[in-house]
Formats: structure tokens, C-alpha cells, sequence
């Protein structure tokens, strides 16, 4: 948006019948931009804490390769969200991919990942001069359909957990006008997961090789996401992501065959911490279509390096 600049009323009315009246021309304030006047993609991370209108649905495909020094995990999830209500929606995500290698042991083809179901219930919603944020309630269970054990010698087949995992999650939403008059919006996400065991055969995702019989439970998470998305015009934003997430340890629990080591195995990751941050940059043809290109950068404690690069699609109707 243009932003233009205009003498104060004062400077308009001044006469020599006034002469309290300034002597030289002020600038108003820039022009506040309005919320219809910024189309929005929504950042590369942050879940929204609005929900859709009754009847009308969200389709949005992220395209994606999770790069780490000997790997790359090239994969699709496709968020598609429909309004039950106005203040209640439901979804499904689904998630494809295919892993490459350094060495041996690439994917055999596109395989799909775990599956998720969620709904977001919305308990306040956001005015324009009132300080209260849209907040909503997300429950989201993610089911094992992906591929996690029997790999035999393709690990990179490996793109479930074997594991139902629930999680809930509490979104926030607000904006703020900056002195220029430009619109910055503001996500806060807050969750936490909870994981069931995943019953472990042969080679698996958790490292588990072939003869083993047993058990994994992936640890519980917390995850905090913050992101601000800043309007540079009706088209175009700036958005960035910033994550913090804490793992307790996945515990793995079985024993090796006779001929196969003939043990038992015990053992237990350890608790990890990943801190993330995400810029990205939206561009919206009309208030329903936009594109999205960002990249995701994940370090930190007992967790691999991985950068990132993803395009996402994002239709609302």
C-alpha cells in the first residue's frame, strides 16, 4: 500500500488573525492500513488461531526437502481444513515422501507418512481496537499409517513412528500497527504430544536391526512456535518463525532372536531440545491465493542439523 503524506488540518487554516497557528506545514500520521488491505498466506510454521467461516474449506500443500548431512527427506503434506461452524474446524493431513541416501538404503518409491486428524475450536476472536487475541483450542491425533519397521535394507522406507500421538494445542492470534501504518501480525502457539508405544519388529526407525522383537514409545513434546508476519503491501509479506521443542527420550524395549545376538535391549535416547527459526516471504494473487517460499533451520541439543527449503500453496474458498 502507498502511504501518503498530508499538511495537518492547522496548517490549512492559518491566517494573520491567528497567530498561535504553526508557522510550517506538520505531516499527519501515515495512513493506517487497513485489515482488508492485507492478504495473508499465513507463516511457514504457525498453525492460525481463526477458524473457518461454515461451509467454506482451506487446501494448502506444502512441497518440502528436510536436508541433514546424509540425508534428504523430500516430502508433501497437504493441510485440508473445512468449516463446520463458524467457530469450528476439522481437517485431515496427510503426508507423503520419499528419503534419499549417502549410501545404500534409499527409499523404494513415494510412500506415505503418518496421517493426521485434528479440530480447532475457537473461543475468542480478534476486533480491531480491543487488546483480546483470537485464541483457540487445537486437538490434532496423529495416526501410524506410515511405514516404520520391516525396512529390511531400505531404511529410507522408514517415514512413520508406529505410534498414535496426541496432541493439544493452544493458538493465538493479534495485530499491531506500526508508526508507518503497516500491519504486523502475531502468532503464539503453545503444545504439548503425548505418545503411545509402537509395537517394533526387525529393522526399524529406531535404529532396531533385523532378529529384534519389542517395543518403542516416543517421548512426550512440548512445543512452542512464535511468528510475526509483516504486510509490506496488499501482496507481499514478510514472515518469520521461531520454535523452541523439548523431547523426552524414546524408549526402545525387546529382545534379539536366537541368531541374532540372543539379547535383551533397553535403552533410551535421552532427552533432546531443537530450537528452529523459519523466514519466509508470501505473495497473494487475491485475498483467497497465495504462495509461500521459506526455509526451516533446526539445531540444537541431542538433534541433527537440518535445513529446510519449502513452497506452499494456500487456497481458501
Amino acid at each position: 500500500m502507498l502511504v501518503g503524506i498530508m499538511l495537518s488540518p492547522a496548517a490549512w487554516g492559518q491566517t494573520a488573525a491567528n497567530p498561535a497557528a504553526p508557522s510550517e506545514a506538520q505531516s499527519a500520521s501515515p495512513a493506517r492500513q487497513s485489515l482488508d488491505d492485507a492478504w495473508w498466506t499465513g507463516p511457514m510454521l504457525a498453525n492460525s488461531a481463526a477458524t473457518l467461516p461454515r461451509g467454506h474449506y482451506l487446501i494448502e500443500p506444502y512441497v518440502y526437502d528436510v536436508s541433514s548431512p546424509h540425508s534428504d527427506g523430500f516430502g508433501s503434506l497437504t493441510y485440508m481444513l473445512y468449516g463446520l461452524t463458524d467457530r469450528l474446524t476439522v481437517g485431515l493431513v496427510p503426508v507423503l515422501g520419499y528419503t534419499r541416501l549417502d549410501g545404500p538404503g534409499d527409499s523404494s518409491g513415494v510412500r506415505m507418512g503418518d496421517v493426521s486428524v485434528q479440530a480447532q475450536y475457537r473461543l475468542t476472536e480478534f476486533h480491531e481496537g480491543s487488546s483480546l487475541p483470537t485464541i483457540s483450542l487445537q486437538l490434532q491425533q496423529t495416526l501410524p499409517s506410515g511405514k516404520h519397521d520391516r525396512l529390511g535394507d531400505r531404511p529410507g522406507d522408514g517415514l512413520g513412528s508406529g505410534a498414535s500421538t496426541t496432541t493439544l494445542q493452544l493458538n493465538t492470534q493479534t495485530y499491531f500497527w506500526l508508526a508507518n501504518g503497516h500491519i504486523l501480525r502475531m502468532r503464539l502457539n503453545v503444545a504439548q504430544s503425548v505418545s503411545g508405544h509402537a509395537h517394533v519388529e526387525d529393522a526399524s526407525v529406531y535404529g532396531t536391526t533385523q532378529g529384534f522383537r519389542g517395543n518403542a514409545r516416543p517421548g512426550n513434546s512440548f512445543f512452542v512456535n512464535a511468528a510475526w508476519e509483516y504486510s509490506l503491501s496488499r501482496r507481499w509479506v514478510l514472515a518469520l518463525d521461531v520454535t523452541y521443542r523439548r523431547n523426552h527420550g524414546t524408549s526402545v524395549n525387546g529382545v534379539m532372536l536366537p541368531g541374532y545376538g540372543d539379547a535383551r535391549i533397553h535403552r533410551n535416547s535421552g532427552t533432546s531440545a531443537a530450537f528452529g527459526f523459519a523466514p519466509a516471504i508470501e505473495y497473494s494473487w487475491s485475498a483467497n491465493l497465495g504462495v509461500l517460499f521459506g526455509t526451516r533451520v533446526i539445531t540444537g541439543h541431542r538433534t541433527t542439523t537440518t535445513i529446510t527449503p519449502a513452497i506452499a500453496i494456500n487456497y481458501v474458498h
